[in-house]
């Protein structure tokens, strides 16, 4: 066998053999299970049944099963998924090259489609779960605008019919997401809106709010439920979410072993945890194996910071209350967030997988103000051409620490980081920090104490 040692190209690209055919489970190897979601009445573990009232028959299944490894991608669905992917793992040679680094850094670029995110993987899957069951259309919420988009598209694809309550601050910074969500055909909401009950009662409680994830999510379920023959999908935190967010994650490991690569640091944003989660999980899975062991990074904004400063319990994973009660990391269901740029890191609660990982240091977190988010932003842009999300950009802002806490150490670590999407219509926030009129909002303990009082009490919820 040759010892010659491969060189390693700026950008790996796998051939559309190599993508992935099945989603990974990373429950199957989870020893402690995420917790049940529960019925908000009754305290009980949701049935197939209940809550297949507002999601689609399939997807439920998955979101329920904590058995099966792996689970396949049906054909129609690894077609559509051509059209973007397989998706680019970066070797950044110039970033190690400006800051003077011995480690090496690696990004997964998923912002090569025109949602510009990595939210179009589970939007296809989802539209045609919609489409086999026989729905006229589905209803959602979006923060940035990315989920919007990329569900939009997926719906035009399948002719589905797609509502969107987009929050609000977003729906009036990013106009042009907003207009290519409409160009797709989707009809766009700001929320809260005084279309459906529970955003008028948020508009009476909050007056002049700028919403949230958790505000729209409300919305957009009580518009499913009443509409015949519709269902509600969700951009991230459900399992099923994660779970085809593996798709980056497998790629991404594929591509790493062409090489021989073995990460030591993996990092990515939070927000409700689809990104993360689909990073990870591969990873994880070798973790919880006992095959490998790897230093994983959840990076929030300090202005939403449910893992670093949230309590885990069960919390609705809305501000409206009507959905079922998930075991998560939360702030609070009705912990409004400041108007942060980040829009889909605007949300109050973790993925009860990445939760669950997390209580068990399976991962640490980390939280990061806006303006050295725009920093590394700024730099990361100047010198790998991208301009990247602001979401993205916290894990690129916690990179470039490690990065240069490895200049300082003189040890050579292997850092992959999570590249969500780019930043094209996220111009407004990057005009606010080129002007110096960005600011950071850090909540204080009476803040997260209003938000931590709306959390339900009842026996087995102590917190």
């Amino acid at each position: 066998m040759s010892n010659i040692k491969k060189e390693i190209p700026y950008k790996i690209y796998l051939e559309e053999s190599e993508m992935p055919k099945e989603w990974y489970n990373v429950r199957a190897d989870m020893k402690n299970k995420p917790a049940p979601l529960l019925n908000p009445k009754t305290y009980q573990p949701m049935t197939e049944a209940e809550l297949g009232q507002i999601f689609c028959e399939e997807l439920v299944k998955q979101e329920l099963d904590t058995t099966t490894p792996f689970i396949e991608i049906p054909e129609e669905i690894r077609n559509f998924y051509k059209m973007y992917r397989p998706s680019p793992l970066v070797r950044a040679y110039c970033l190690e090259e400006k800051l003077q680094t011995p480690a090496k850094i690696y990004y997964k670029f998923e912002g090569n489609n025109t949602s510009g995110s990595h939210k179009l993987n589970s939007a296809i899957a989802q539209a045609y779960y919609a489409k086999e069951q026989g729905l006229k259309g589905v209803t959602t919420e979006t923060g940035a605008g990315q989920w919007g988009t990329a569900l939009s598209m997926a719906c035009a694809y399948l002719g589905l019919d797609c509502q969107v309550y987009m929050v609000k601050c977003s729906y009036e910074q990013k106009p042009f997401r907003r207009e290519v969500m409409r160009t797709y055909g989707a009809a766009v909401t700001p929320s809260p809106s005084d279309t459906t009950e529970v955003g008028r009662k948020i508009l009476r409680e909050h007056p002049g709010t700028s919403g949230s994830l958790g505000c729209a999510i409300s919305e957009a379920v009580e518009r499913a439920v009443q509409q015949e023959g519709y269902r509600y999908v969700l951009g991230s935190v459900l399992n099923q979410v994660l779970l085809h967010q593996t798709v980056i994650g497998l790629e991404t490991k594929t591509a790493l072993e062409k090489y021989d690569i073995q990460p030591d640091i993996i990092i990515g944003c939070a927000g409700g945890g689809s990104n993360l989660g689909g990073l990870i999980s591969p990873f994880v899975g070798e973790k919880l194996r006992g095959e490998k062991d790897y230093q994983i990074i959840a990076v929030e904004p300090a202005s939403c910071p449910s893992l670093t400063r949230g309590k885990f319990a069960y919390d609705f994973c809305d501000t409206g209350m009507v959905t079922p009660l998930q075991k998560m990391y939360t702030l609070g269901n009705n912990f409004i967030p400041s108007a942060n740029h980040a829009g889909g890191l605007r949300y109050h609660g973790m993925s009860s997988i990445l939760s669950q990982l997390y209580h068990d240091g399976l991962m640490e977190a980390r939280a990061v103000e806006q303006t050295s988010v725009f920093e590394a932003a700024e730099q990361f842009a100047r010198i790998e051409g991208i301009l990247p999300a602001p979401e993205s950009a916290h894990a690129i802002r916690v990179a470039l620490d490690e990065a240069i806490r490895c200049k300082e150490t003189g040890e050579e670590k292997t850092i992959v980081f999570g590249l969500t999407g780019t930043g094209y219509f996220d111009m407004y926030a990057y005009e606010k920090f080129n002007n110096g009129q960005m600011t950071d909002y850090i909540p204080t303990e009476k803040d997260l104490e209003q938000g931590f009082a709306g959390i339900p009490r009842f026996p087995g919820n102590e917190f």
